[in-house]
């Protein structure tokens, strides 16, 4: 039996059900928000938090956690605008060169996890610190302008149906079905939630558990660097200020996705759901005029109520 479809908090259905409920809420409270453009919207919003949120799904099915990844990402993103703009390199080595950055710092996180013996929390606080300090210094905290068109290409829109969609949208879904299939169909993913499960059973059925986590943190380093890509197209500046809260985002997005914080069950399509009801949430009580704190505080309700279900449910399956 497939180990990715085992122990899913709320079944596989429960987060796709959540979100139609909400979609279902708030077309009654607003004749906008199930429009095609409105929606297309709410997708374009949280395409860099959903991109984050697969290397943050990696890690946590580990049994892991990465608060680093907001900062990184914002490093990696003046990397690319620094050196395309200021060091006139061509703007695709450019960006080649910021996702090595952030993938560089998930092989640190890996080798402090695995070498050190470090928790993650503590690990990925550290980095998280490092991160934003060396976009600082390395920026002079100076937003970077008139990028060149290459950098926000993916940042484009096309009609469909007489709805906009963004090229970014697309390369965030595909990034998920790439991970989905790598983790359902490969000895890799499978090997992923076996670690999860139980460290020191997978450690003795043969599996290289410290390979496995640090090839986990430089996928999810990797990931980083491609939310980097797609906040540069989506805003068209390189912000040292961006990623600030993302890590908070992306594991709620995460958690309400049905992915276990203990480790080794969910489903990485998930996350890409979990993503979409922060946003429809955000902008449905937007259009209803609710105020940004209440938002917020709705959001941390939603994160409680996800981890409660995971607890109680990890429980009856005892």
């Amino acid at each position: 039996m497939n180990t990715s479809t085992r122990h899913i908090p709320w079944g596989a259905l429960g987060p796709w059900l959540a979100l139609a409920a909400a979609c279902l809420f708030f077309a009654t409270q607003s004749d906008r928000f199930l429009t095609g453009e409105n929606l297309s919207l709410v997708v374009q919003q949280v395409m860099v938090v959903g991109v984050l949120a697969i290397g943050q799904t990696l890690i946590i099915l580990t049994a892991g956690i990465d608060l680093s990844c907001g900062m990184v990402m914002a490093l990696g993103s003046m990397v690319v605008t620094k050196l395309a703009v200021e060091n006139g390199l061509h703007p695709a080595l450019a960006m080649v060169c910021g996702v090595a950055v952030t993938s560089l710092f998930g092989l640190l996180n890996g080798l402090l996890v695995t070498r050190a013996k470090l928790p993650s929390f503590i690990v990925t606080l550290g980095t998280m610190n490092i991160a934003f300090a060396v976009t600082q210094l390395y920026s002079k905290s100076q937003t970077v302008t008139h990028l060149p068109t290459f950098l926000t290409d993916i940042g484009n829109t096309f009609t469909v149906g007489g709805t906009e969609v963004s090229v970014g949208t697309l390369l965030m879904v595909g990034l998920y079905l790439l991970a989905w299939r790598t983790l359902s169909d490969t000895a890799p993913g499978r090997h992923l939630y076996a670690v999860g499960n139980n460290t020191e059973a997978a450690r003795l059925t043969g599996i290289n558990v410290d390979r496995v986590l640090i090839g986990v943190y430089v996928m999810a380093g990797f990931f980083y660097g491609i939310a980097g890509l797609l906040s540069i197209a989506r805003t068209g500046v390189g912000d040292p200020q961006a990623g600030q809260t993302e890590n908070l985002d992306t594991i709620t997005a995460v958690v309400l996705g049905g992915t276990s914080l203990f480790g080794g069950r969910g489903i990485i399509l998930g996350s890409l759901v979990g993503a979409i009801i922060v946003g429809v949430f955000r902008n449905g009580l937007t259009l209803m005029g609710v105020a940004s704190v209440v938002q917020t505080l709705i959001t941390g309700v939603l994160v409680i109520l996800a981890v409660a279900t995971d607890q109680m449910s990890r429980k009856g399956g005892r």
